[in-house]
């Protein structure tokens, strides 16, 4: 009992370490296994391991008897790929740019073949083991991406690349490394390329598909039909990926993996309601999982696998790894792409690899052990890259983001909370004059038409959800909260300010304050100090046109704001200086330097004075 609350102890607190230094949860996670694992083996008295994953009957310690650590990391992983699966969406995949549809294809290709020669020649281990291990270690994930990127700014072009490569790659690759495991398998432990072994793939091949599409097309008719209660939707899926992954293993041994890595990428390409509320759930199981999973994975290496890595040659190969087939894969990737050599040269660098690689290592290192020779060089080799590139990339990305100045020069990206109407006009102006703009709401229904319209939006709850591990936040040095909730707007003002509002935090004025006189409003932090929420709706509504009027000194731009509050259909909104840059209109208007080229710009009805229209929706 211990030793099990113990694991989910650790876990919890390794994630909640990495949240708040901001490096990937697997670093911390395998530390710590490895510590009460075989790293215990030195200072404890009877040299045991203060955690003991499979049950030793000698020492009457031990978690899991016979092959029931192998049960529940193959459940566990299963489960981790549904979830992963569900994040590959076809419409994203098509969004993306071909510098990264290359670089998670041709780029993976290199590291594949790279690393499969590399684990061969300089490792001397034999073609099977050597090839799977180049397969496992293509995946970078966006659970190791994420946190460089909040933690560094990088300019949009590098963060976008790392950023969808990270989503893109983790289903991909860990489809991949199925894929050769299987092939593995069914040559009956060899890699031959016998008429039995490829009968078995292809057997294995299309059960796996067909069972996890169906049970996909299953799971999104019953939920379509309303045949499964909102507080069982959850649960039930979480049993039919286990069933799925168990039946699949039924018909043909070895096909679970794939069957659920299936069911989750068609479930997440189909229009199934709730599915928010499902994606929601696996990522918290996930996340529980991977926190017992990797403690007990790390803690059941031994140390005989450890002394494995003290051979010179998996330096070699380490090196081979990081300093040759990520650069040749990220260059031969992005030949004709924009970026320049110095984006290029941080791109080559970054490329940790993640919770899937470790994972599905440990699963298949345990699963070949005794059956294909040099299978006991699966997991440390990978877990030695796992953990060499997520230290690397932890402690040397932002000084060498800052030596090939690829840092981004100012935070001017905006997020917005709130994505009805008025926020996707005036999102929408300010993407015209190129500026990045982020929608949030809570409404799923208010994102779907962002989406449509081509924001950049996301569902969230200000509430429970954490914007800052949102990987588009980035670059994001304006706040606006402009909910139809006052308590809401005020709410991510307190939270979200120092995080998000770096060049400035604002907030829609509430009824109270319209009533009250002008000078008594706050200085700063109030979108616009004329309207409330409901005006700007109404005005939007039925006007939802944005104008930009030229103004000639300060005295001229109290008479425009002063004529646009005294009319029903315009609100003033932003400052556009002769440089381009935009910024809100303060309380105190003689403060604003006017020049020739300086323009105010409010929504609704159209002037007498002929401005400009420059937005509509």
């Amino acid at each position: 009992m211990l030793e099990l609350a113990g694991i989910i102890i650790l876990g919890i607190f390794a994630q909640w370490l990495a949240w708040r230094t901001k490096v990937p949860a697997i670093l911390p996670l395998i530390l710590i296994g490895l510590l009460v694992g075989p790293l215990s083996t030195f200072w404890t008295d009877d040299g045991t391991k203060l955690i003991t994953p499979i049950y030793d009957q000698s020492l009457e310690r031990g978690l899991f008897p016979g092959q029931y650590l192998f049960y529940f990391v193959s459940l566990a992983i299963g489960i981790i790929l549904f979830e992963g699966g569900l994040t590959l969406r076809r419409k994203e995949l098509r969004g993306v740019g071909p510098t990264i549809g290359r670089l998670i294809t041709v780029g993976s290709l290199v590291t594949f073949v790279g690393a499969g020669l590399g684990a061969h020649f300089i490792m001397g281990l034999n073609w099977s083991i050597s090839f799977l291990f180049g397969a496992l270690i293509i995946v970078t994930g966006p659970t190791v991406i994420a946190p460089i990127l909040q933690n560094v700014p990088l300019n949009r072009n590098v963060s976008t690349v790392l950023k969808w490569e990270g989503i893109l790659i983790d289903p991909l690759g860990a489809l991949a490394a199925v894929l050769m495991y299987e092939f593995i398998i069914s040559g009956q432990g060899g890699f031959e390329f016998t008429s039995h072994a490829l009968v078995e793939f292809f057997k294995i091949l299309l059960i796996g598909l067909a069972l996890g599409s169906l049970a996909a097309f299953l799971l999104s008719y019953l939920i379509k039909k309303d045949l499964i209660p909102h507080f069982l939707l959850n649960v039930f899926t979480l049993a039919l990926v286990l069933l799925v992954f168990v039946f699949s293993d039924f018909l043909a041994h070895e096909s679970g993996l794939l069957a659920v890595v299936v069911m989750g990428t068609v479930l997440g390409n189909l229009d199934v309601p709730s599915l928010d509320d499902i994606l929601t759930f696996k990522e918290s199981m996930s996340v529980l999982l991977i926190s017992i999973l990797f403690i007990l994975l790390a803690a059941n290496i031994r140390v005989e696998e450890l002394m494995l890595l003290l051979d010179w040659k998996c330096l070699y190969l380490f090196l081979l790894v990081i300093f040759v087939l990520r650069p040749l894969g990220v260059f031969i990737s992005t030949a004709d792409a924009t970026l320049n050599t110095r984006e290029k040269l941080y791109i080559s660098w970054v490329g940790p690899r993640g919770i899937v690689a470790a994972g599905i290592a440990s699963l298949f290192g345990i699963r070949l052990i005794g059956l294909v020779p040099e299978a006991e060089y699966i997991t440390p080799l990978v877990f030695m890259i796992v953990l060499g590139t997520v230290l690397l990339n932890a402690t040397t990305a932002k000084p060498l983001a800052k030596l090939f100045r690829v840092i981004q020069d100012a935070s001017n990206g905006i997020l917005i909370i709130g994505a009805h109407k008025a926020a996707r006009v005036i999102a929408g102006y300010l993407v015209e004059n190129d500026r990045h703009v982020v929608l949030v709401d809570s409404s799923q229904s208010n994102i779907q038409q962002a989406s449509e319209e081509g924001f950049e939006a996301f569902q969230a709850n200000v509430y429970a959800d954490m914007l800052e591990d949102q990987i588009e936040l980035v670059d994001v040095g304006y706040l606006i909260a402009m909910t139809s909730s006052s308590d809401v707007n005020s709410y991510v003002v307190r939270k979200y300010q120092k995080l998000f509002g770096e060049k400035g935090t604002f907030r829609l004025i509430t009824p109270t304050e319209m009533k009250r006189d002008r000078n008594s409003l706050p200085v700063q932090g109030i979108f616009s100090y004329t309207d409330d929420f409901i005006n700007l709706s109404e005005v939007a509504r039925d006007f939802p046109s944005i104008y930009e009027i030229p103004i000639h000194s300060n005295e001229h731009l109290q008479q425009l704001v002063d004529r646009l509050a005294g009319l029903d259909k315009n609100i003033p909104l932003f400052i556009k200086y002769p440089d381009g840059f935009i910024d809100l209109i303060p309380l105190d208007l003689s403060e604003i330097p006017v020049e020739e080229g300086t323009f105010l710009v409010y929504l609704g009805k159209q002037l007498e004075e002929e401005p400009q229209e420059v937005a509509e929706t």
